[in-house]
């Protein structure tokens, strides 16, 4: 089963947008600027809306799509030895090189006395603390939203056993890891975030039964308003009760972050067809640059930013924080990937390689992505993961 030119551009679109949001998910704050503090009324709400509420639904969407390309051809074409070999180059190895440098730079400035708070404390925590800092062994790196590469690496491992379980028993597989995302307080161990596995096996159904992806298109209008409407209702009671939810509003939580991926899925049909949809779904590797860079660039504005001001103008830093990290990843991806490209391969897991087959580049370009708790690294400065 090839993937045509209309689900291929809607992929390309769904992740420049759904990672393009996952910015929003991370930007930095402490306690006293936390949208549950309730200092700034329908700003705070509108980041639950955003970080907590609508861009959730971005890593399980991802992680469908994922799932959905690597068998998109059938379980016969799947070769499982040059896949984990090609998975090394286009997930762990970016991973690795990311995480591993901001490991470094937080060492260094860390023992000049700078980024105490920010980043956890390297220089006094364990070894078993370094290697998840470093690996992501048992806990979150320390570029917090490289989990994501982790987790999808750790599924295209186990992926001939997803595709086992989907081929024998798919409803009783797709409910059980269904139950296990969406239920609070449930850990699974192999991966970090539960949604993802859950995600990458329905995706697998979806190819290896040869589901038409673009049956419920003609709905694209009422699932997509849906999907906004019930985002919006869940910010609300979130901002409500936040940030110790009630179980079943955290039950409703995880459960909208799954399902909402077919809202998603939806309005991208409406988008597509427009001008700005096409331009969006022709940025390439950007979506990858965007994803990697966000995170770190983001915590040396807020260090920066707490040098000099105070919280009552966090509203300021929090659009311009925003508006230059996108100015900055926008434009040193261009420069980067036109005047060194070697070095743009490298970090983006090749793929600012222009032999790429489109299929091929297709399938691993979809490997980047991705909030559940707030997450502190045992820090004062917090984000949404």
């Amino acid at each position: 089963m090839s993937v045509d030119q209309n689900i291929s551009t809607r992929i390309n679109l769904m992740r420049i947008f759904l990672i393009s949001g996952i910015v929003f998910v991370h930007v930095p704050f402490d306690p006293a600027t936390s949208a549950y503090a309730g200092g700034q009324g329908a700003f705070d709400w509108f980041r639950v809306l955003l970080g907590d509420s609508f861009f959730r639904i971005g890593v399980p969407c991802l992680s469908a799509i994922s799932g959905y390309l690597l068998f998109r051809r059938g379980s016969e074409a799947f070769d499982y030895p040059k896949t984990v070999r090609t998975k090394v180059e286009t997930l762990l190895a970016p991973f690795l090189i990311w995480n591993i440098g901001l490991f470094v730079f937080v060492a260094l400035i860390q023992s000049q006395g700078a980024g105490i708070g920010f980043f956890p404390d390297l220089w006094h925590a364990s070894f078993r603390q370094l290697t998840s800092y470093l690996f992501s062994l048992e806990e979150f790196p320390i570029d917090l939203p490289l989990y994501f590469l982790r987790d999808l690496f750790v599924c295209i491992l186990l992926s001939p056993i997803l595709a086992f379980l989907v081929r024998r028993a798919p409803v009783v597989t797709c409910v059980l890891l269904f139950g296990l995302a969406i239920l609070p307080g449930v850990t699974i161990g192999l991966v970090l975030k539960k949604s993802i596995l859950f995600s990458f096996t329905f995706g697998i159904a979806l190819a290896l039964y040869k589901v038409d992806v673009k049956a419920l298109d003609r709905h694209a209008v009422l699932g997509a308003a849906l999907t906004v409407l019930a985002a919006t209702l869940l910010s609300v009671g979130l901002y409500l009760t936040g940030p110790d939810y009630p179980y079943l509003l955290d039950l409703a939580r995880n459960t909208l972050s799954i399902v909402g991926a077919l809202g998603f899925w939806l309005l991208s049909a409406l988008a597509t067809p427009t001008a700005l949809g096409q331009r969006l779904a022709n940025t390439g590797s950007l979506s990858f640059w965007i994803f990697c860079g966000h995170y770190p660039l983001l915590l040396m504005l807020w260090m920066t930013w707490r040098r000099f001001m105070d919280n009552d103008a966090y509203p300021v830093f929090y659009f311009g924080a925003i508006v230059l990290t996108f100015f900055i990843l926008v434009v040193s991806n261009t420069l980067i990937s036109r005047y060194l490209p070697s070095l743009y391969q490298v970090m983006t897991g090749s793929r600012g390689r222009k032999s790429r087959s489109s299929s091929e580049g297709q399938s691993m370009r979809s490997h980047t992505h991705p909030g559940t708790q707030w997450h502190t690294h045992k820090s004062a400065v917090k984000v949404n993961r």
